[in-house]
């Protein structure tokens, strides 16, 4: 009878244990609640509002339905039995309260009545809006609570260090909650008080902090997340022993360094993120060790060397990311156990070496990134079981061979990018329709575009430039392409035809590239009528427009084809980039060019423009940069306004037939940086006063009617930027002006060496200026922002050249010929460093040329015909390779390269230091094109092809669309001009 009473006993103890360690239901009829706590509870729920917006990343991010669970709390009923709230059976404490994802809005303050629940021992307040709360003292009162998650709710605010007094924290979540902090030593104190702590989420948090090293002796840390946390210093170097431990997030700590983790063999991890750490060093064989490991994520760090070839211990990997590092060497063939792996990041590297056979075998692959590395040799051709593999990339590389035929046949694939490789052959036909998008660009690719391309229905991206493709295309073949966005066709050699009435087509185009075609004739293709917004038809034999119906267009690119009749108005007023340069067009500028009021570049020249410019021209618009007119016969005035506030940057007019004054609005035009008002008719003294336009760098007057003294000025630091000044061709007459040589800063002291090297102009367009070196003229139309030079010749200077000139150490060219200057040759201009053409011809001067101009070692260019100098020429570097067309029309002259011999009385102590010849001239001309590199909205428009050897300012200037050669000889000629009367 008593082992019978004992085992009722036993069961009664089993039952109620269960019961009190579950969440249960109550009827109506049972209330266990006490009437405090459910008051509680509503008047906790009365301070929020209700806002579906507030837990919108609950079903992203949390994998959960949200609902307003706090709607169905009802007064009168037990609070046990509301949704999110479960009690002690015995007691009828609330002990956890769940309302994650409840759409609550509204401000957890210090008083509120969630703080009287001291038994609780779980937390949930996860997916809410709690704008303008902060982890108060409050939570810190919850002595028993083991779980708490605060998560995705939009806490701010210092962190109440009474949160480490939740000693019996098993599981701590605060993770996104961007704008909440520790104060100092806070994370420290929860990290050594919370010693129970087995999931600890930080995601986001602020800590500020060195790497706690205790955190790796908590032998029953399970999860780890401190991402983008602020911490910094170095992980500690030795072993970790944390046998539970499976995730391990440390990304985002851009100043945290230290090696690779080292873990013990016995280890649980599946999940590790170092990503864009300052972690670096090579990765360790022990890598091999983490045989449980999932996800190794290892993108943005400084890791270097070789991948170990025990990677392929690592059989359960489904995400392996070494994307930027300094990885080198060949990828290993240690693929061939890890089919479960589906992405393989690599790019961004080192690799070189061929891609391994095991790759093969990944048959579960969808992401596979090789792109921007060294690899090279054919793809392999024989590869099977990728028939989940939906994006591949190879950009970037030296890959050679045809394309594959495996790589056609893939059914899921949803993004090809083989860009910038040197595959060859032909394109083939595609057997899915799946692919989304397709980059082919800058290979070796020919043939023409194959039909099955144009079945793609789900395309959204078509990249095909800088390849050899040819055959004409039919417009109509585009039909079935709705969903096509980005279309790039140009540098090839395909031509199009095109129906007039044709219906419209490619309704979801954005961008439309056919530069660099052999299209030609009217252009009348139908595409994109309120989509499309940059077109680019440049270099191409177009020669005009049944229409320019594009309602969205904002940029068209028509430079360079054979156009002809009148300017084409753009279709609205939100165009900011329009170029017809290099054309034929011809007529007036109609004055409803001005009604684009959000144009921001305007380029019409190098056409047959004539007529006096409209007025608006000057009140365009405050968004207008860059005006260029260059090149054309237009006759009159400037514009006389310009508009307060402009954003005027670029104003080119050279090559016209424009007079009267300078316009005194441009003084308004704060943003100015190029003013090119060269070979035209205008008649007025020098425009001081532009000294004080705080940005201009270029200044060109070249050939105009200017005359009078130019050295006056109220300004007390004139011209601080300017760097290129042409006053060339004009009446200007006195002394140099010594004033504005003292206050041209930017001629002074250039680092080269840590500056980067960039071109004048926007993004997609680059400034353009004539420079003209013994009767050459070179057109650049990209200016580097290093390039400096100072051409007055061909006026009416005299006296003096001022010493000062010889602290321009970073000028590059010095023309003061054909002027009427006498004395010496400043000995100052032995600092002239960086000078590479100097041309003091058709002048007065006399003495002897300084010795010390043999140190100008980037000199290449010289020109002091025509003068009084005598003595001996110096010899030494450069002066070996000038001619005796440098020195002629100076009957006082005597050495080499003259054959006239010095007398003893003549011959000085020529330089030890002679150096070989150097291989370099200007005897040529050269136009220079200038709209290929940049980005258009995202889209990668080219490249720049680079040249090397002097004169160095010449370098960087040439795009890729260029097919020229320039052969720079040996100057040996020169072109024998007079001086002007």
């Amino acid at each position: 009878m008593s082992k019978l009473l004992l085992i009722c006993f036993l069961f009664f103890l089993s039952c109620s244990h269960l019961l009190l360690s579950s969440s249960f239901s109550f009827s109506n009829s049972t209330k266990i609640c006490p009437h405090g706590q459910a008051l509680a509870l509503l008047q906790f729920k009365q301070s929020f509002s209700i806002d579906n917006s507030s837990s919108w990343d609950c079903d992203y991010f949390g994998g959960t339905t949200s609902y307003p669970k706090t709607g169905y709390w009802k007064e009168g009923s037990d609070c046990c039995s509301w949704d999110g709230v479960t009690c002690d059976l015995m007691t009828g404490h609330v002990i956890e309260l769940d309302l994650s994802c409840s759409w609550l809005s509204g401000t957890i303050h210090s008083n509120s009545t969630l703080f009287l629940f001291r038994h609780l021992q779980r937390l949930n307040l996860a997916f809410n809006d709690f704008y303008g709360s902060s982890v108060s003292d409050g939570f810190g009162r919850f002595s028993g609570l083991t779980y708490l998650n605060l998560s995705f709710s939009e806490f701010s605010g210092l962190i109440s260090p009474e949160i480490s007094h939740l000693s019996n924290l098993v599981s701590l979540d605060l993770a996104w909650n961007y704008g909440a902090e520790f104060a100092p030593n806070g994370f420290d104190s929860l990290v050594q008080n919370l010693t129970k702590l087995q999931k600890l989420y930080l995601f986001g948090i602020s800590i500020s902090s060195l790497f706690p090293n205790s955190l790796l002796n908590r032998s029953s840390l399970i999860s780890l997340d401190l991402y983008s946390c602020g911490l910094y210093g170095r992980f500690p170097d030795n072993d970790i022993h944390l046998p539970k431990l499976e995730l391990l997030y440390l990304d985002g700590n851009s100043n945290l360094s230290g090696n690779f983790p080292r873990f013990s063999e016995n280890n649980s991890l599946i999940d590790l993120d170092l990503s864009y750490t300052n972690f670096s060093g090579e990765l360790p064989a022990s890598i091999g060790n983490l045989k449980s490991l999932q996800t190794l994520d290892l993108s943005d760090c400084q890791f270097s060397g070789s991948i170990p070839a025990s990677l392929e211990n690592l059989t359960q990997i489904t995400s392996l990311n070494l994307y930027h590092n300094h990885l080198s060497g060949k990828i290993p063939n240690v693929f061939y156990n890890q089919r479960n792996l589906i992405s393989l990041y690599l790019s961004r590297n080192n690799f070189n070496g061929q891609i391994p056979p095991s790759i093969g075998n990944l048959t579960n692959l969808r992401v596979l990134d090789f792109s921007d590395n060294q690899l090279e040799g054919a793809i392999p051709s024989s590869v099977y079981g990728f028939s989940s593999l939906s994006f591949v990339f190879l950009g970037y590389n030296l890959f050679n061979g045809t394309i594959p035929s495996w790589l056609y046949t893939l059914p899921s694939l949803l993004e090809l990018d083989f860009r910038h490789n040197k595959f060859t052959g032909h394109i083939g036909e595609f057997q899915f329709d799946s692919l989304e998008k397709i980059d082919l660009s800058m290979n070796e690719l020919h043939g023409s575009i194959p039909t099955s391309i144009f079945e793609l229905v789900n395309l959204s991206s078509l990249n095909l430039f800088s390849n050899n493709l040819n055959g004409v295309l039919e417009a109509s073949k585009f039909e079935k392409l709705i969903n096509l966005t980005y279309l790039d066709l140009s540098n090839n050699m395909l031509s199009l035809t095109m129906s007039v009435h044709s219906n419209s087509m490619l309704p979801n185009i954005q961008a439309l590239d056919l530069s660099h075609n052999n299209i030609s004739g009217m252009f009348s293709w139908n595409v994109g009528k309120d989509t499309l917004f940059y077109m680019n038809l440049s270099y191409n034999s177009i020669s005009g427009f049944e229409m320019l119906p594009w309602s969205s267009m904002n940029t068209l690119d028509l430079h360079s084809n054979l156009l002809q009749g009148p300017l084409p108005t753009p279709p609205n007023p939100t165009f900011f980039f329009f170029s017809v340069s290099h054309n034929k067009l011809s007529g007036e500028i109609s004055p409803l060019i001005c009604k684009a009021s959000s144009m921001q570049i305007l380029d019409l020249s190098h056409n047959n423009f004539g007529g006096m410019l409209p007025h608006c021209l000057g009140n365009f618009g405050k968004y207008l940069s860059v005006l260029n007119l260059r090149r054309n016969q237009f006759h009159g005035t400037i514009p006389q306004t310009f508009l307060k506030g402009n954003s005027i940057r670029t104003l080119d007019f050279n090559s016209n037939q424009l007079e009267g004054l300078v316009p005194r609005s441009l003084i308004i035009c704060r943003e100015l940086e190029v003013l090119d008002l060269g070979n035209n008719k205008i008649n007025d003294t020098f425009p001081h006063w532009l000294g004080a336009l705080p940005k201009l760098q270029v200044l060109v007057l070249r050939s105009n009617h200017f005359h009078g003294h130019i050295g006056f000025s109220k300004i007390k630091s004139p011209f601080m930027s300017l760097r290129i000044i042409d006053l060339a061709h004009n009446d200007f007459e006195g002394d140099l002006p010594e004033l504005y040589f003292r206050s041209l800063k930017a001629t002074v002291n250039i680092d080269e060496g840590n500056m980067t090297r960039e071109y004048m102009g926007e993004t997609y367009y680059q400034d353009s200026m004539v420079v003209t070196i013994k009767g050459l003229e070179l057109e650049f139309e990209k200016i580097l922002n290093i390039f400096t030079t100072i051409d007055l010749s061909n006026n009416k200077f005299q006296g003096e050249i001022p010493e000062c000139i010889g602290n321009l150490n970073s000028l590059r060219g010095l023309n003061l010929s054909h002027n009427y200057l006498t004395g010496h040759i400043p000995l100052s201009f032995k600092n002239l460093k960086m000078l590479e053409s100097l041309d003091l011809a058709s002048n007065k001067l006399n003495g002897r040329i300084p010795q010390e101009l043999t140190s100008l070692t980037f000199l290449e260019v010289l020109n002091l015909s025509q003068n009084h100098l005598t003595g001996f020429i110096p010899q030494g570097n450069q002066f070996q390779t000038f001619g005796n067309d440098s020195y002629y029309g100076n009957p006082g002259l005597c050495g080499f390269p003259l054959s006239k011999r010095c007398t003893t009385n003549e011959v000085l102590e020529p330089s030890q230091e002679i150096e070989a010849e150097f291989e370099s001239g200007f005897d040529w001309k050269i136009t220079l094109i200038g709209y290929g590199c940049g980005l258009v909205s995202g889209f990668s428009l080219g490249c720049l092809i680079f040249l090397s050897g002097k004169p160095e300012w010449l370098v960087w200037i040439i795009d890729k669309n260029i097919h020229k050669i320039i052969v720079r000889n040996k100057m040996r000629t020169h072109r024998r001009g007079t001086r002007r009367s």
